[in-house]
C-alpha cells in the first residue's frame, strides 16, 4: 500500500510541473509574437531577448562578430562559443541575417 502511495505523490508533483496550456485571446487583443533578431546588427540587449541568451553569450556573439565579420547564414551562430544545439532549436525560428 504504501508503494501505491508514493507512486501516487510522484504522479500528483509530476504533473504539478507541466505548465498550462498557452490559450489563444478571444477578446480580440493581439498577443505579441517575439521579434526577429538580425544577428549582424543586434546590440548585446537584442541579443538577450533570445531565449537562453544572457549577458555573457550576448557579449560572446558581438565579439565573434567583431573578429570574424558578418555572419553569412543564421547557422553561422552555432559557431560561436556556448551556442549549441537546444538554444539554436529554441530561437531558429527568430534569427535572422540581412
Amino acid at each position: 500500500m504504501s508503494q501505491l502511495v508514493i507512486a501516487l505523490a510522484v504522479l500528483v508533483t509530476v504533473v504539478a510541473l507541466i505548465p498550462p496550456p498557452v490559450v489563444a485571446d478571444t477578446a480580440g487583443a493581439s498577443v505579441s509574437v517575439p521579434a526577429k533578431v538580425n544577428i549582424n546588427t543586434a546590440d548585446v540587449k537584442s541579443l538577450m531577448t533570445l531565449t537562453g541568451v544572457g549577458r555573457s553569450l550576448a557579449e560572446k556573439i558581438v565579439k565573434y562578430r567583431d573578429e570574424h565579420g558578418q555572419f553569412k547564414k543564421a547557422t553561422d551562430l552555432r559557431k560561436v562559443e556556448g551556442v549549441g544545439d537546444a538554444l539554436w532549436e529554441k530561437n531558429r525560428e527568430r534569427i535572422v541575417v540581412k
